[in-house]
C-alpha cells in the first residue's frame, strides 16, 4: 500500500501538480480507472509519469458520466437532470475555478487546460450519454456511427495532445479517432449479454439481420444461456471487420512520441486480444463474459515496458499543433 501511495504522488509530482485539493481530485481519477479500466491502466504504466494523471482523468470524467447512465441513482435525482448538471460543472471549471464541482470534473478540466482540449469534443460525449437515456439500438452503421463518434472517437481526439505527436496533430487525429472506434466495438461485442440486460443493443439492427438475428433471438440466448448458429455467425462477421478497424487504427501508432508508443500498442493489444478471446469461446458472449487472461496481459506488458523505457532515453517531445 505504501509503495502504491508513492507511486501515486511521483506522479502527481512529475506532472507538476502540487495543489492538494487537486492532487486529490487526480487520485480519485486514478482509482476509478484502476478499479473499472483495468486494461488501459494496465497500458497507461508504460507511459512516462507526467502524462499517465492526465489519462487518469480522462478516463475518470468519462466513467464518472457513464456511471450515471448505468446505474442511475433515482433517489438523488433523474439521470438526465445528472448529466445535464454535470455538463455545466465542466463549462464552468473550463473557464475559472469551480470548487464545488465533482471531482473528476476538476482534474479533467485541468487537464484539458494543460493540453488545449477542445470543449467541444466533451459536449459530444456528453451528448452520447444522453443518447444512452432514450435509444435502446441502432438501425445501421450510420446510426450507430452518430454515438461512437461522442463515445469512442472524441476520446482519441483527447488523447492525442497528452501523448503527443512527431508530426503535426491532424495527421495523426484520423488515427487515433479510428482506434477509439475500435475500442468501442470490441467492448459491444464483449458485452453483448449485459447490455441487452440494460434494454440496450449497440450492434447494427441490419447487420444482424443479415444472419436471421434480432433482439428477440439474443434475448432468447441470453435468458436460456444458449448459444444460436445464426448469432456465432453474426458474431463472427463483426469481430473479422473490427480486426480490421484495428489494422488501418494501427498505421497511426507511428505518429506518436516515440515515448508513447508503447502504451498506444499495448492498448491496441490487449482490447484486440479481447475478439481473440470471443472467438477461442466460440462467439459465446451472452452466457459469459471474456476477459484477456492474465498471462497474456503479462506477455504484452512486460516487452511493452522494455520498449518504453528505451523510448524515453532518447525521446524528445515534440509539441506539434
Amino acid at each position: 500500500m505504501r509503495s502504491a501511495a508513492r507511486a501515486e504522488r511521483a506522479e502527481l509530482d512529475a506532472a507538476g501538480v502540487t495543489d492538494p485539493v487537486l492532487r486529490a481530485d487526480y487520485l480519485r481519477c486514478r482509482a476509478l480507472h484502476a478499479a473499472h479500466g483495468r486494461t488501459y491502466f494496465l497500458a497507461t504504466r508504460l507511459l512516462p509519469a507526467p502524462r499517465r494523471v492526465h489519462v487518469h482523468a480522462l478516463y475518470g470524467f468519462a466513467r464518472y458520466a457513464d456511471e450515471i447512465v448505468d446505474h442511475p441513482d433515482e433517489a438523488v435525482s433523474d439521470p438526465a437532470a445528472r448529466l445535464d448538471a454535470l455538463g455545466a460543472a465542466l463549462r464552468a471549471a473550463l473557464t475559472g475555478p469551480a470548487p464545488d464541482a465533482p471531482p473528476v470534473v476538476r482534474a479533467v478540466a485541468h487537464t484539458a487546460r494543460t493540453y488545449g482540449l477542445a470543449p467541444e469534443l466533451f459536449g459530444d460525449f456528453l451528448a452520447s450519454m444522453r443518447m444512452d437515456l432514450t435509444v435502446t439500438g441502432y438501425a445501421d452503421d450510420a446510426a450507430l456511427a452518430r454515438y461512437v463518434h461522442g463515445s469512442a472517437e472524441v476520446i482519441g481526439l483527447q488523447m492525442v495532445p497528452v501523448l503527443g505527436t512527431v508530426g503535426p496533430r491532424a495527421e495523426a487525429e484520423p488515427y487515433a479517432a479510428l482506434l477509439g472506434v475500435a475500442f468501442q466495438i470490441t467492448n459491444f461485442l464483449r458485452d453483448v449479454g449485459e447490455d441487452l440486460d440494460r434494454g440496450r443493443v449497440y450492434l447494427p439492427a441490419d447487420e444482424l439481420a443479415a444472419f436471421g438475428v434480432d433482439r428477440e433471438l439474443l434475448r432468447w440466448c441470453r435468458d436460456r444461456r444458449r448459444p444460436d448458429p445464426r448469432v456465432r455467425r453474426a458474431l463472427a462477421h463483426l469481430v473479422a471487420r473490427t480486426h480490421g478497424t484495428y489494422r488501418r487504427a494501427e498505421r497511426g501508432i507511428e505518429l506518436l512520441e516515440p515515448a508513447s508508443r508503447a502504451c498506444v500498442e499495448a492498448a491496441r493489444r490487449l482490447y484486440e486480444g479481447v475478439l481473440d478471446e470471443i472467438a477461442d469461446a466460440d462467439y459465446d458472449v451472452l452466457s459469459r463474459r471474456v476477459s484477456v487472461p492474465t498471462r497474456r496481459r503479462v506477455a504484452v506488458a512486460v516487452p511493452g515496458m522494455a520498449r518504453a523505457l528505451a523510448a524515453r532515453a532518447t525521446d524528445r517531445p515534440h509539441r506539434s499543433g
